[in-house]
Order: C-alpha cells, then structure tokens, then sequence
C-alpha cells in the first residue's frame, strides 16, 4: 500500500512549495521516523506486565520494540538504574507511511469523544507529539486478551524547521487537528 507515499509526492510536495515559497523539491519539509513509546513504572513490581505490553506494542508497529531502562537510581520509586522502565519502536520508510495512515484514518477515529488534536503539541522544530489513552483504539488489539489498559506516546518527527511547516505538513498529510 504506498497510497499517502505517493500522495505526499503527487499532492503534499506541491501545496507546500506553494505555500511556503519553497524553490526546490528538496526544501519541502517530510516525515522522517515515527516512535512510538510506552513507560511503564509498573514494570518495578510486575515483570509480566512488560511482556503484555511488547506483545502489544509489537502488534501495534509491526516490529519488535527495545526495552528501556533506567538511567538513575530513584530510591522513592524503588528504581535501580538498569532496570526496564519502557518500552519503544522506531517506524521508518513504508511502515513509517502504513503507521501514519491507519493512525489518521482509523485509529484517531476510534478514540472516544474525539473532536481533534491539540495544535500546540510541537515542540518548535516541527516534530508533533500525541498521547494515545489505551491501546484498545489499534484494530490489532483483541480487547479480551489484554491485562489493563494502557497509555502510549506516538512522535512524529519531521525534517520541518519550525513548527508552523510541521504543521502544515501533517495537515496536507490528513493529521485532524482542531478547528480553531
């Protein structure tokens, strides 16, 4: 399926240059990785807990994802540095593009009471960040075999300088922000 590839070469590329005054091609800003990344400080007690959440995260991306650690030691939390306090997946290329497609156009959807996302989640170089609730909005999620439902943290990143060129980017891409 290279369908929002090749309308971010067909339409995107175009609307941008116009827009923004871009002289070359290369210029217009693009999507370069989406990560996508869950934190779990419940991993300390529940090693089980990390497995359920790879699986889903796995499902999810397609890949298998990295655990994170612990940079620190945190007495008050019981945190050792070393230990696993996350998980994450890095998309790139097509499966960057499938990710980003099904995110806009049935995973946002599904999100309950949803009217949009925020325009200010940028963090002015043009890279856009989301927080998703539970992971039961994926369509790859069987709600029945799921432990407990959790958050996960979905960053696009993008090659745009600034954020108002990332957010035009997403917005020719599909992203649905809300409407001021």
């Amino acid at each position: 399926m290279a369908g929002l590839k090749e309308r971010y070469k067909k339409e995107v590329i175009p609307a941008l240059m116009k827009r923004c005054g871009y002289k070359n091609v290369m210029q217009a800003p693009r999507l370069d990785k989406i990560m996508l990344s869950i934190g779990m400080g419940e991993a300390i007690q529940n090693a089980k807990a990390l497995e359920a959440a790879e699986r889903d995260l796995a499902a999810i991306s397609g890949q298998h994802p990295v655990t994170t650690r612990a940079k620190k030691s945190i007495a008050s939390f019981r945190l050792r540095a070393g230990m696993p306090i996350g998980l994450k997946v890095t998309l790139r290329g097509e499966r960057m593009y499938d990710f980003f497609d099904k995110l806009v156009n049935v995973v946002l959807p599904r999100v309950r009471e949803f009217q949009g996302v925020s325009r200010n989640s940028f963090d002015g170089r043009g890279n856009y960040t989301l927080g998703l609730r539970e992971q039961i909005a994926f369509p790859e999620i069987d709600y029945d075999h799921i432990d407990k439902l959790r958050g996960l943290e979905v960053s696009i990143i993008t090659t745009a300088e600034k954020d108002e060129e990332g957010r035009h980017l997403l917005e020719l891409l599909g992203m649905p922000f809300i409407k001021d």
